[in-house]
């Protein structure tokens, strides 16, 4: 009984601030998020902001569009980093993006694309992009690949474009992969144009109703599709829509990059896992 409590709890206190929100004509729906997650951000917001108790703090945002703002942003996480996942990145090298590589020029060396669907700032899709120049380089091919790099936030994607990180940012970058695409200026490395060449920014939301992918994409048909660090922040009902979505975008036999909680939704699209623990996925 305490446990259903505080559940209700927790959901009046979404939507009394979600009509807050709304108030500054900010339409982000935060009554997607996973309530764990949610109550972990809104009590950090409230010592932040100096607000003993939740009362004060909605009264806060109600008044306050800066506040809510920030509440809005608290629950983008934008961490990332070079190769985040170790064993999900070796999987990728070795096994997914030759195969796939083979594969394409099988139907006429059409091109490999993937999307990066929630790319922070950059390091994600610049990791895939050293795979894949890698990869070409080993078989002794021209790069044919597009990347598809997106996110809700603005200001993330203005990151990811500029390519800017500091020496504590690159510890998964190995001392070729530096020299070889990163420009060292002072105590900052800058991502060459080269490796920026087949990649596209842009922002978009993965709730978007109107379009089941990026623009920029046209129609889709991804190889790869990266989704990690990301589904278990939203509630069950919405991971659905976002795995639904994405499926869509997939070809025939493409491959899904997500976190190994998803593994048995994933089964219920026809997924199976490429590699056990790799949180790599194909879809059959």
């Amino acid at each position: 009984m305490n446990q259903q409590r505080e559940h209700q709890a927790n959901r009046n206190e979404i939507h009394l601030l979600k009509s807050a929100i709304e108030m500054h004509s900010l339409k982000v729906d935060i009554s997607r998020y996973d309530e764990t997650f949610f109550r972990k951000m809104l009590l950090k917001r409230m010592e932040q902001a100096v607000c003993p108790n939740f009362e004060e703090y909605l009264a806060l945002v109600g008044k306050d569009k800066n506040e809510a703002s920030r509440l809005i942003e608290s629950f983008q996480i934008g961490y990332s980093e070079f190769f985040r996942n170790p064993l999900t990145f070796s999987v990728l090298e070795k096994l997914v993006l030759p195969k796939v590589v083979h594969q394409q020029k099988d139907k006429g060396s059409r091109e490999v694309r993937i999307w990066s669907s929630a790319c922070s700032a950059g390091q994600e899709p610049y990791s895939l992009a050293i795979l894949m120049e890698e990869i070409m380089q080993i078989k002794q091919e021209k790069p044919n690949y597009r990347i598809f790099a997106t996110d809700q936030n603005p200001v993330q994607i203005n990151e990811a474009q500029n390519g800017k990180y500091t020496a504590a940012e690159m510890n998964n970058i190995t001392l070729k992969q530096a020299s070889t695409w990163f420009d060292l200026k002072g105590q900052t490395y800058w991502v060459k144009k080269e490796l920026k060449t087949n990649i596209d920014f842009s922002v978009f939301d993965l709730f978007n109703e109107q379009y089941s992918s990026p623009p920029a994409s046209i129609y889709g048909d991804f190889n790869l599709v990266v989704c990690a660090n990301l589904l278990f922040y939203y509630k069950t009902e919405e991971r659905l829509k976002i795995l639904e979505k994405v499926s869509q975008c997939l070809n025939k036999d493409g491959f899904l990059v997500t976190g190994e909680s998803e593994r048995d939704i994933l089964m219920r699209f026809g997924y199976k896992e490429v590699y056990a623990q790799s949180g790599v996925f194909i879809k059959k």
